[in-house]
């Protein structure tokens, strides 16, 4: 089973590099992350460690406000402790609980791993996934950025059904699996992911791990069928 190896922020890190937020603001041990609005974890704070002030949420509160979007934070297991609380008590929402799943990669046939997104590619990501910004102008153009804002590999089963993986040293991350409605239930998600945890072994991973919201049960059965186990939880608090 693949773990975090007990260092609570290595999970928060992973995902922090591998979906990078054009726009970073170091705040002490805080990063305050924007993106136009295009994707909650790109735009929300991530909170690790700090100094127990809870002037600190203030902080980012304005900082947000003067963005007009709502203060949004990433609560990971690298989150300063007692902040869940202290952002409930101010009226802040659950939103989202994810599972953070993890497995030990094996040996075996990787597929042909494109270095950048294709049209093809993101225009699917987008219509399943990523298209949930009808209201933000270049929302499409915020996508990419956050996509391509790192190396990454890039797989596709057909023009319906992709994903997207992130090597982290011995860590793959797997992100933006993607399938249409009519796609669904063929096999075509899961030749997605065995082709990118067999890429993620011939450059070195040994260990791979995603998230997938509470919610999404057909994804979490897929997951858990490749050998994935929960190894972790999160969500975001947001203003309401």
């Amino acid at each position: 089973m693949g773990t975090f190896g007990g260092e609570d922020q290595i999970f928060d890190r992973l995902v922090h590099e591998a979906w990078p937020a054009p726009e970073q603001i170091s705040a002490g041990s805080w990063i305050y992350r924007y993106a136009a609005g295009v994707t909650k974890r790109a735009n929300s704070v991530l909170p690790l460690g700090g100094t127990g002030s809870w002037s600190r949420v203030d902080d980012a509160e304005r900082f947000y406000r003067g963005l007009g979007r709502p203060s949004v934070f990433a609560i990971g297991p690298g989150a300063e402790k007692g902040l869940d609380a202290e952002l409930d008590a101010r009226g802040y929402q659950v939103v989202d609980p994810t599972l953070i799943m993890t497995a030990e990669i094996s040996p075996s046939a990787g597929a042909e791993i494109a270095d950048t997104p294709s049209e093809e590619w993101l225009s699917t990501w987008w219509d399943v996934d990523g298209g949930r910004h009808p209201d933000i102008p270049d929302a499409r153009d915020w996508g990419r950025r956050i996509l391509t804002g790192v190396p990454a590999g890039y797989a596709s089963a057909g023009p319906d059904a992709v994903g997207r993986g992130v090597l982290q040293g011995d860590w793959l991350g797997i992100y933006c699996m993607a399938v249409r409605p009519s796609a669904r239930r063929k096999g075509n998600g899961t030749a997605i992911l065995r082709g990118l945890l067999g890429w993620g072994h011939e450059n070195g991973a040994r260990r791979a791990y995603l998230v997938v919201t509470m919610a999404n049960t057909a994804a979490r059965a897929m997951y858990e069928q490749a050998g994935f186990v929960i190894s972790g939880r999160y969500h975001y608090r947001v203003a309401s």
